[in-house]
């Protein structure tokens, strides 16, 4: 990684806070966090007298004073040319998106949503939202949408991030926080192995802990069909064929219990379940994982002894092993590995799952996704609902029941029995959902479709009515990181004029709609009622509080109420004494005494390889895997409108093995067709020996003719509802 990547500065800028309706112009400094990815770096915002905004990093624990280029050009987004500052309204099935006033375009939400709930009741009318929203904003929207909407369909793109981790964590652990111990266990481990991840590019800050890990002496194995920044930096790089990571763990742990590496006490005491894995990996010696992955038998030795002889090691996944329709069970079968190991719950050992939105762990806790109420509550959990309800003073058997998933949402609008309208918040899903092409035609057919964005993003353009957002230095809230570390994000500047936050927004639409309380557009308000929710669930935050945040750095989750905290709470979830130490930071480190299944141990689970949904055949003969780069970020529809990062990386591109590229004839730099059996998309052909020769890859930042998730299936894993992005047939085209 460049220096120019990642850059350190010291900083001693006295930070203030806004104190008054004078401060909203006035020059000043505040402490915040980047608007991107999960790793959350810490930074400064400061407003000089001419109203510029400029960036200084600040030495937070996860960046250390570094950011990357996103994160030192992520001011340029408040004063882009592209801000949207009033709302804009299609006033006729066909016409033009023409600027309009907040009333007008409040009163065409409010009139579209009744009209439609009339004729096809509550659940034609459906929400998306983001893994980047603010919890706040999460919390409310998912509120809304169950109490003044009182609508089941409401789901998040979260879904397509972060779900198979998820529900395979939920049914190892019995918790889903994506990284159960802090950043700084990943420094002091003696080996590391990170399949389908690629930090030095998705969160270059991040890339510290394994240089320093490196530099320490230890032992980095990278799983990943590609030569990424991460693995050329690896001890060791397994390149598997896309879709075969589930048969390479099962290889890897049948070598760790055939070679005498299993930690047998810890399985006996702290796990359950072992024995119906150690007949089940019995059937995957190295010579048929090798065939099933490409990977070489002595490699996947080495990987395991290097595993196996470490005091201390760490197993994290990352989308690459995920997004597939076996993705749930590839992420088992990992933990699977770790838990033979002895790793989870061990100080300085263990799994995690690496989040990449900005809020996709704290995104998923309180109520934007279909099965969830706050506090990672299930929306079918009769408990769950009366304490909810009884927080929104509502009668819990009015709250709805559990909606579709994400592509199931999306795949259903404007059909006979789906919704017919949607309101889409911190989401841009005409570029970043699979099957693009389809879920474009699905929107398309909606009778209502509202977006607020601060941007016109793709999705926004096809809108009929779009709402000017405020964006992430304008508006007060919490997000919380890959670690389970909640944090404080600050206004330095309020909105331009005629632009709202979506709380503000959310709090307005109710109100038309009827619900003149219970919507409070204050971020802190918000903040508070989602503490009373989220008290007792396992992710409990009820003991967290601005100031306790700011004091801190952040508070990890779980964080019950009690003595810290001046508001009281309820207390803890039970069986949480036994599976978290909590301190004054929170819970860095869960499961150190107890998993959070009732009897404490975790689980072992069955889990076989099984083929891709789509594999490649005469006609579409190689195989694509898609993924991001370091300028850009989800389907970006931010960094594009960066000038130094468009600059950087201006247009969509495949890579392509040279070999691959002799033999179809391609040159570097020429505009190819990339074909799938959904569609086609068109990208610079970049020569790199970086991918396999049976394997291209396109990042998915673009719309348009390059839009990568064109090509995408929609194949589904059967537990998370994850889509296979992963991996998929192609075939290449010369134009």
């Amino acid at each position: 990684m460049s220096e120019s990547s990642v850059r350190v500065q010291e900083s001693t800028v006295h930070v203030q806070e806004p104190t008054g309706p004078e401060s909203s112009t006035a020059p000043g400094t505040v402490a915040t966090h980047c608007p991107y990815c999960a790793l959350q770096c810490g930074m400064l915002l400061s407003r000089d007298g001419a109203g510029r905004v400029s960036v200084q990093a600040r030495d937070f624990p996860t960046n250390q004073g570094g950011l990357c280029q996103k994160g030192w050009t992520s001011a340029d987004l408040l004063t882009s040319p592209d801000r949207l500052t009033t709302p804009l309204v299609r006033r006729a099935k066909g016409g033009e998106l023409e600027p309009a006033t907040w009333d007008e375009a409040l009163e065409r939400v409010v009139r579209g949503i009744r009209d439609i709930q009339r004729r096809a009741g509550r659940d034609a009318v459906a929400v998306f939202g983001g893994g980047g929203l603010t919890n706040e904003k999460a919390y409310l929207l998912g509120k809304f949408a169950r109490v003044a909407l009182g609508t089941a369909a409401i789901d998040y793109n979260g879904r397509f991030c972060m779900s198979s981790a998820a529900a395979a964590g939920l049914r190892a652990f019995g918790l889903d926080r994506g990284m159960p111990f802090p950043l700084t266990d990943v420094a002091a481990a003696d080996t590391i192995l990170l399949a389908g991840g690629n930090p030095a590019e998705t969160m270059p800050p991040f890339a510290r802990y394994l240089n320093e890990q490196r530099r320490a002496g230890g032992d980095l194995v990278v799983v990943d069909p590609r030569r990424t920044p991460t693995a050329a930096q690896a001890t060791l790089h397994l390149r598997p064929v896309p879709g075969t990571d589930l048969a390479l763990a099962n290889g890897l742990l049948h070598i760790v219990v055939s070679t005498g590496l299993l930690d047998e006490t810890y399985v006996a005491r702290r796990t359950n379940g072992f024995d119906e894995v150690r007949r089940a990996v019995a059937a995957y010696w190295p010579e048929r994982v090798e065939r099933i992955t490409g990977v070489p038998v002595a490699d996947q030795y080495r990987a395991a002894r290097l595993l196996g002889a470490a005091r201390h090691a760490v197993i994290l996944t990352g989308r690459g092993a995920e997004q597939h329709s076996k993705g749930t069970d590839t992420a088992s079968a990992f933990i699977n590995l770790a838990l033979a190991l002895g790793l989870p719950g061990t100080p300085g050992s263990g799994y995690a799952c690496l989040t990449g939105q900005g809020n996709g762990q704290g995104g998923r806790e309180h109520g934007q996704k279909a099965d969830q109420l706050p506090g990672y509550r299930r929306i079918d959990d009769p408990a769950a609902r009366r304490h909810v309800a009884r927080v929104w003073g509502v009668d819990p058997d009015a709250l709805p029941g559990a909606g579709p998933s994400a592509y199931e949402l999306l795949d259903a609008l404007g059909t006979p029995g789906g919704p017919q309208g949607l309101l889409v918040l911190g989401s841009n899903p005409v570029v970043s959902a699979p099957n693009a092409r389809h879920v474009e035609r699905r929107l398309r057919a909606l009778e209502l479709l509202v977006v607020a964005d601060p941007l016109l993003s793709e999705t926004a353009a096809l809108a009929d009515v779009v709402l000017p957002s405020a964006q992430w230095a304008e508006e007060d809230g919490t997000m919380t990181n890959l670690e389970g570390r909640v944090l404080r994000r600050r206004r330095l500047q309020p909105p331009p004029p005629g632009v709202r936050t979506d709380l503000a927004t959310l709090s307005e639409l109710a109100r038309r709609l009827g619900h003149p309380t219970g919507f409070p557009a204050d971020p802190a308000t918000v903040f508070t009622e989602l503490r009373r929710a989220s008290s007792g669930g396992a992710a409990d935050y009820s003991g967290i509080t601005y100031d306790r945040i700011d004091r801190q750095n952040g508070v990890f989750w779980p964080a019950p109420a009690g003595e810290d905290t001046p508001e009281g709470g309820a207390a803890a979830a039970p069986g949480s004494e036994a599976r978290a130490r909590n301190d004054v930071t929170g819970t860095p480190r869960v499961f150190l005494d107890a998993f959070a299944h009732p009897d404490g141990r975790a689980r072992f689970v069955v889990v076989e390889h099984r083929p891709a949904a789509e594999e490649p055949d005469s006609e579409h003969p190689l195989l694509l895997t898609t993924g991001r780069i370091m300028q850009h970020y989800q389907s970006g529809a931010q960094t594009r409108r960066v000038p130094a990062l468009a600059e950087a990386a201006p247009r969509p591109f495949v890579e392509v093995h040279p070999d691959l590229a002799r033999r179809l004839g391609i040159s570097a730099g020429e505009l190819v067709r990339v074909v799938s059996r959904r569609g086609s998309a068109e990208a610079e052909a970049r020569l790199t020996s970086a991918v396999r020769p049976d394997t291209v890859f396109m990042p998915f930042h673009w719309g348009g003719a390059g839009r990568a998730n064109s090509l995408v299936g929609d194949a589904l894993d059967p537990v998370s509802r994850m889509p296979e992005f992963k991996v998929g047939a192609v075939r290449l085209e010369r134009i």
